[in-house]
Formats: structure tokens, C-alpha cells, sequence
């Protein structure tokens, strides 16, 4: 039964609500939705429970396990690529993520949708790719995977980035279940430190889940404009350009 997204007027109907959890996946991961007034929302999974108007980023990068893989060569039509370089990999953790061919005499800057992977503990793994592989590789081929960016979220960490922000979550959310995160558009969002109208927004990486003008901290990924002056500590509307 589909439902509306609970915001005024008439909206895109959807599977799941926007102010809802579910135990079960009704949506493609990162898939997006908008309201009548041009707000946008990405379908997630949470990876640590959301809390509403804190912002979130994907998982973090594992830099061991799925950057610069050494796989076999493919022929065109091939729907399963074998590394050589051998990994510790959950089965299917890369499910619903994408396979870039990063090096290779022919077939590089190519990308495909992962459908799923096998588990690997030190050893080699296949990737069983949504689309078939368009162009033969040859040479010595040589991939980045990564995770989807909306499937285990988690909030941005103090410290430093460990992946892109995606979005300020519009609901509570158990851990490892699914529901929205806002991407465009007027949102609540927790700011750190003092913002003021019309600065340009971004996480700030000192203070876990918070945002701060990015005159604060230096030029990183922005995330939108404050829409109005915000106080510290204090929840306020940002317009969201993350997607």
C-alpha cells in the first residue's frame, strides 16, 4: 500500500512515509523523492540510529579492502568481475554500490552497479555486477568499490571526514533500519557554532553531527546557505544543496 509523504499538498507517493522507520527495505537505496515545494529526500539505511535535524555521511571509506583492486580481465556482456588482490569482505556488503575501473589499457572510467559480492577473509572475491560489463578490459585492470552512499549512515564524525555528507535526517531512526534523509531544500539542521544569513554551510568536523559557516572552518564540502542567523548549540533553517 503506498503512501503519501506527509508533507502539505500533493506530494510523490511512496512505500515508506517520510516520518516513519521500517524494518524492511520498500525503496531502492539513494532512491529520491521530492514535495510540492521542491524539497528532495534520499532512501537510506542507518548504520548508528539518526536523530532528526542532524547531518549525516555515508560509511566510512576502508581504503584496504575496496580501493585499487587487482581483478581478471572482462569480455563485454560479462556480469561478474573476480579480483586478484585478495580481501576481507561480508557477503553482499558492497550490494546496491558501484565498481569503477580506475586503470586498464582499455575499458578504464567505466562504471557499474554492484548487485552483490561474495564473503572473502584474506581472499580473493566476486562481484556480480546489476548491468553487464560494456567494454573489454585488458591490460592490468584495477578497480575501486565502494559501498552506496546511503546504505549505513552514520553521523558526521568529529575529527575529520571519513566520507561525504548525504543529508540531515527528518526522523528518528533505529540503527540498521531504513527511512529519509533530507537532501535539498529548507531544512533543520544542528549547527555547532554561530551561523549567520546567507553564509555558505558545511559539516563541522570538530563537533560530531553539527554544521558551521564555512568562513569558521576553511573551505570544505558545503552543504548549503543558512537561511537565517542561527546561535550556537541551536537548531535552525538551512537550505540543503547536497543533492
Amino acid at each position: 500500500m503506498t503512501n503519501q509523504t506527509q508533507l502539505s499538498g500533493p506530494v510523490a507517493i511512496v512505500a515508506q512515509p517520510l516520518f516513519s522507520e521500517s524494518s524492511s527495505q520498500l525503496h531502492s537505496l539513494g532512491e529520491l523523492v521530492h514535495s510540492n515545494d521542491g524539497r528532495a529526500y534520499r532512501y537510506t539505511k542507518v548504520g548508528g540510529t539518526s536523530v532528526a535535524g542532524k547531518l549525516y555521511q555515508g560509511a566510512a571509506e576502508d581504503t584496504t579492502n575496496q580501493q585499487s583492486l587487482t581483478v581478471a580481465v572482462n569480455s563485454v556482456g560479462d556480469t561478474s568481475v573476480v579480483t586478484t588482490t585478495t580481501v576481507t569482505l561480508a557477503v553482499n556488503l558492497l550490494a546496491e554500490g558501484l565498481l569503477t575501473v580506475i586503470s586498464a589499457t582499455a575499458g578504464a572510467g567505466f562504471q557499474y552497479k554492484i548487485k552483490g559480492n561474495t564473503a572473502a577473509t584474506t581472499a580473493v572475491t566476486t562481484f556480480t555486477l546489476a548491468d553487464p560489463i560494456i567494454i573489454a578490459t585488458t591490460g592490468t585492470v584495477i578497480v575501486d568499490v565502494r559501498k552506496n552512499s546511503y546504505d549505513s549512515v552514520v553521523i558526521t564524525p568529529a575529527g575529520s571526514a571519513t566520507a561525504a555528507p548525504v543529508g540531515a535526517a527528518v526522523f528518528n531512526v533505529t540503527n540498521a533500519y531504513f527511512g529519509w534523509l533530507q537532501t535539498h531544500g529548507a531544512a533543520t539542521l544542528l549547527c555547532s557554532t554561530a551561523v549567520t544569513i546567507g553564509n555558505n554551510v558545511m559539516p563541522l568536523y570538530a563537533t560530531a553531527a553539527g554544521a558551521v559557516s564555512a568562513a569558521v572552518d576553511g573551505i570544505k564540502s558545503s552543504i548549503g546557505y543558512a537561511l537565517q542567523g542561527i546561535a550556537t548549540t541551536d537548531y535552525g533553517q538551512v537550505f540543503l544543496t547536497i543533492d
